[in-house]
């Protein structure tokens, strides 16, 4: 019994797990590691940085310039939320939770677009763990109270407005009222409206003009596309139950918790406000299409890749329910490749072929990045890459595991 015991005690004491027990102090409180100290090949991790820093994305640094130049071509593709212009091409690799590599400007705080809604899905996370959402196939509608606009109308005739809604109720109608907090998070909604002066047809519309306003709409869950006035709306709605503004929330239960940087700010848009208990709040953005999102350096967004590598766990605390990192991590039906938003999963391997199944992905437009890796106890982090580079990033970082 007595050599049964020191077996098992060795074998705890030299199982994988114990490497995954570490976790970062706050702010720049990181233990760095050499590659060879964790199993990694340190010229084989040289080249990968040198391969990133070679991939810099040619897209203008002013992301005011680059947004007129690209979203700004759509429909009512004004900037309404602010820019900011970014900084060099920059990366942190993370294994087993200490940091081995990282390169260009990693407390830099630069807008991350699109990651900006996986942190969206996590404030949802902490509504659906408050009980706040009881099941997330529940229809949103039934949790929506009536929506005030916070609007300066200056003494204008109310004759004029006779009649005209004087709330928002995003929800009803005959196909908003199917609509669940699983397709607003899966973006298979299809919902139908207009939001901080965005038309849902005005993102990323068709070629064919004449189906803009006129097409029929699909049965929600049946079709999924990526619209960021949908994600808008969950921020709205997300807001409308927590009954307090995001950025609070998420600082308060997740972000303070994981030790991020008082340097973080999410933004929203000039007319993204309303009135909840009398208070007035900024709806955020899901992202920087029109301006706004998640501004944030690289260190933290290290932070949040580790904490969804270790599925909502921090140190000795349940930040994020596993159950609710689980969810994030399952296919959409009608996209295999995309769990909740943003978890772009790689069941299929279309992106990141060098990459295992079960690996996903934090992404927004710059190319930015958040690789997270379970099996190799690993989180990447790469800044303005060009797309095409994601996978190369990924598949030199994993040559050098040995």
């Amino acid at each position: 019994m007595r050599r049964l015991l020191l077996f098992v005690l060795f074998f705890v004491s030299t199982s994988p797990l114990q490497a995954q027990s570490y976790y970062p102090g706050s702010w720049g409180d990181w233990e760095k590691k050499s590659p060879e100290k964790v199993g990694m090949n340190a010229k084989k991790i040289q080249a990968a940085i040198e391969y990133a820093q070679a991939e810099e994305t040619d897209n203008p640094r002013s992301m005011e310039e680059n947004h007129y130049g690209t979203f700004a071509r759509e429909p009512f593709g004004d900037g309404i939320g602010p820019f900011k212009d970014r900084g060099e091409q920059t990366g942190i690799i993370v294994k087993d939770g200490y940091i081995i590599a990282e390169w260009g400007e990693p407390f830099r705080v630069d807008m991350t677009h699109s990651v900006t809604k996986s942190f969206l899905t996590t404030t949802v996370g902490v509504a659906y763990d408050r009980g706040l959402i009881r099941d997330v196939n529940d229809k949103v509608n039934a949790y929506m109270a009536p929506i005030y606009f916070m609007e300066w109308d200056n003494n204008q005739n109310k004759a004029d407005r006779l009649k005209e809604p004087k709330v928002f109720e995003p929800f009803k109608g005959e196909h908003n009222s199917k609509i669940t907090w699983n397709h607003l998070l899966r973006q298979t909604s299809d919902w139908e409206g207009t939001l901080w002066g965005k038309p849902d047809w005005a993102d990323r519309p068709s070629g064919d003009r004449s189906e803009w306003m006129t097409r029929e709409r699909h049965e929600p869950g049946t079709e999924w596309e990526y619209n960021d006035v949908r994600v808008n709306l969950l921020a709205l709605a997300a807001m409308n139950v927590l009954r307090e503004p995001l950025p609070k929330v998420l600082r308060e239960e997740v972000m303070d918790k994981i030790g991020a940087s008082p340097t973080w700010r999410w933004m929203g848009y000039e007319n993204s406000w309303v009135i909840i208990d009398g208070q007035q709040m900024q709806a955020v953005s899901g992202g920087g299409h029109w301006g706004g999102g998640m501004f944030i350096s690289a260190r933290d967004q290290a932070r949040f890749g580790l904490l969804t590598l270790r599925n909502g766990r921090w140190k000795d605390e349940q930040i994020i329910s596993e159950e609710w990192n689980k969810m994030a991590q399952t296919p959409t039906e009608a996209n295999s490749n995309y769990g909740f938003m943003n978890w772009f999963l790689n069941v299929n391997k279309d992106r990141l072929t060098s990459a295992p199944t079960t690996a996903f992905f934090h992404l927004g437009a710059g190319t930015n990045m958040v690789y997270v890796d379970q099996e190799n106890d690993l989180v990447i982090v790469a800044r303005w890459i060009k797309g095409s580079a994601m996978d190369g990033v990924v598949k030199r970082v994993l040559e050098a595991v040995e």
